[in-house]
This record gives structure tokens, sequence and C-alpha cells, in this order.
């Protein structure tokens, strides 16, 4: 887990599209419109509701935040912007 000491949010809304996401393990990259790659893990995707399923799907486009982590940058606040197509 991070801790606060680690992370520094930005407020900065990014859309991109899913480049790839392992259902099974859990995480991915999302790819943005000027060609950055960002980690994605599941718990940063957003849903309805907590008992929805945490998944992307290859090509779809999402919106997300962007955080600081000791490790790099890292996707949040993912949304699927269109989750039914």
């Amino acid at each position: 887990m991070f801790t606060r000491d680690l992370l520094k949010q930005k407020e900065v809304l990014m859309k991109g599209t899913v480049k790839w996401f392992d259902d099974s393990k859990g995480y991915g990259f999302v790819l943005t419109e000027d060609n950055k790659e960002y980690f994605v893990h599941w718990k940063s995707i957003v849903t309805m509701s907590d008992k929805s399923r945490k998944y992307l799907v290859p090509e779809e486009e999402v919106e997300f935040d962007l955080m600081e982590t000791d490790k790099g940058m890292q996707a949040i606040n993912i949304i699927r912007l269109f989750p039914n197509s």
C-alpha cells in the first residue's frame, strides 16, 4: 500500500485508449494521444457499483487522472467512456 509521503496526485484529466489489460493479473496500460503510456491497476477503475467487475478492453476509450508514485506516473480514476460498446 502506498503512503501519503510517496504520492503526489496531479489534477489533470487525460484521455486515452487501453493498450492492453490482463484481466487475470488485474493490470495493464493506457496510451494517450501523444503516445505516452501509463500503468493501470484494476483498483483504479471507476464503476457504477463497488460490486461491479473492474476491467478494461483493449482499444476502448477512457478518461483518467494521473498520480505520481514511487515507481512513476500511474493512471487513476479510470472511467470507461463507452462501457457497453
